[in-house]
């Protein structure tokens, strides 16, 4: 229960205001138990990439198992005021939400698994006052989460197999961004962290050499190389830009040296600066002459897949990637337009919503949705978002909801597998949570599941995903039918 670790207060109050004025409309207006349905989903891949990768439902797990409003949260409810003085809320609104339980059904596609534009990651169902009230805080942690593990992935798949380590705190958005920028990054491929309290709660490897400090702190490099790797004889790399790198090299070599008749391991150079191509390549030579054929060579210098991409092509000696900055902050793009739309309200039976908006991607789909994967031996084919409540065809085509002119039949042998699965029913956890190994593990398999040109980080191929045809033709219907309400 790592959030309650961070966090030893209740959390029930991180929403926005709007989220418990609509509440209290909805309680006013007799509508509060009211069955209804919202889907959590992002309209574009993050980094103008092909694909994104899902996380943060652990987060999400553990948040509804503690909504619950505290006597402090209803006292600091009471004490808000309107625009004329008068209490916000009533005393009676107020007791409602000291007796609610959450008893919602939630549905959510597993962290780590792959996903596209529209597909509902997380599917809420149940009272209409308890499915609005935890908007914000789905939102803030899936946006985030899925956007580090995405920007992680990238890295990852960058880095050809090379080892790659999260060191970003010190330039993360604060101490959660910190934490949760580390669970990301490793579900998402990240080796390892230097964020010890990130290792602690959530058991990710740590790693870590020093800083240019300790060098500056003694005399000589010689005697601050020296002094390391007496005090961590079997886990030294030694950072070796202080000064002059090559000399560092040189330096760190004659010490190893002088060092191994005590059974001292070298573990290799950090590279912080500089030609990166270049100096790795004169590391590398020096390394091996000297018999250092399994000193690593770290690199930590405002990188991201496209810089150790280029690095790789101009033959860098490089075999580990320390990523800071450019990781923990999604530097090329900080936000995940993650959207939470209401799809369906029960009044005596199911009535399906749109929101509609003179930008097609921003028109939200209706019904109880779910998404069909369709795969064969080699890889996954395309996904399919369907209603639930119709039956499906025989043999059903895909419409891009962007593209209403491009379609794709399923293959006749295809096989499929529906990828929401029950989180919680009525309010009670019916899913075992997977250990964060397990995730960092799912993704990499999603990942090799899709084809090589989707993969790419320029200019990636579209995977065909989209809406069910009967359920586009619905929505077209909708849409019509509401334009013309409109005049």
């Amino acid at each position: 229960m790592a959030l309650q670790e961070i966090y030893r207060t209740s959390l029930t109050l991180l929403t926005d205001l709007y989220q418990l004025t609509m509440a209290y409309g909805y309680w006013k207006n007799g509508m509060a138990e009211r069955e209804a349905v919202f889907h959590l989903y992002f309209r574009k891949h993050p980094f103008g990439g092909g694909y994104t990768v899902a996380a943060g439902l652990e987060h999400v797990v553990e948040y509804l198992q503690a909504l619950k409003f505290t006597e402090e949260d209803l006292a600091y409810l009471s004490s808000l005021k309107g625009s004329q003085g008068q209490p916000l809320f009533e005393q009676e609104f107020i007791d409602y939400l000291a007796r609610m339980e959450f008893s919602c059904d939630v549905d959510a596609i597993p962290e780590g698994t792959v996903v596209f534009p529209s597909e509902p990651l997380v599917r809420v169902k149940g009272p209409l006052l308890q499915a609005q009230l935890i908007e914000t805080p789905l939102l803030t942690i899936i946006n985030f989460q899925t956007l580090i593990a995405t920007k992680a992935a990238r890295i990852k798949e960058a880095a050809k197999g090379d080892t790659v380590i999260e060191f970003g705190m010190r330039r993360a958005q604060g101490i959660d961004g910190s934490l949760s920028a580390a669970r990301a990054a490793y579900i998402g491929g990240a080796d390892a962290t230097s964020n010890l309290l990130a290792g602690q709660l959530f058991n990710i490897p740590v790693k870590g050499t020093h800083a240019h400090s300790w060098v500056q702190a003694f005399d000589t490099e010689e005697d601050a190389f020296e002094a390391y790797g007496e005090a961590f004889p079997k886990d030294s790399v030694f950072l070796v830009d202080t000064y002059d790198t090559v000399e560092g090299v040189k330096k760190a070599i004659a010490v190893a040296k002088k060092l191994q008749p005590k059974g001292f391991l070298f573990g290799g150079i950090r590279l912080d600066s500089g030609d990166l191509t270049y100096l790795s390549k004169e590391a590398r030579k020096l390394l091996d002459a000297a018999g250092f054929q399994d000193a690593s060579i770290v690199a930590s210098n405002d990188l991201d897949e496209r810089l150790i991409t280029h690095l790789k092509q101009e033959g860098a000696k490089i075999n580990v990637w320390g990523i800071g900055t450019k990781m923990v902050t999604a530097y090329d793009q900080p936000a995940l337009g993650g959207v939470y739309k209401l799809a369906a309200i029960k009044n005596g039976k199911w009535e399906y919503k749109i929101k509609l908006s003179e930008q097609l991607a921003k028109t939200s789909n209706p019904g109880i949705l779910q998404v069909r994967r369709f795969y064969n031996q080699e890889r996954y084919l395309a996904d399919m978002i369907y209603n639930e409540q119709e039956q499906l065809p025989e043999h059903p085509q895909i419409v891009d909801p962007l593209d209403l002119t491009r379609r794709r039949n399923v293959e006749e042998d295809a096989k499929h597998k529906d990828l929401l699965v029950p989180i919680f029913r009525q309010g009670k956890l019916v899913y075992t949570l997977p250990d964060l190994p397990g995730i960092k593990a799912h993704t990499l398999k999603e990942i090799t599941q899709l084809h090589e040109s989707i993969r790419r980080y320029l200019n990636p191929h579209s995977y065909p995903a989209g809406l069910e045809s009967g359920l586009h033709h619905f929505k077209m219907d909708l849409i019509l039918k509401l334009r013309g309400t409109e005049k």
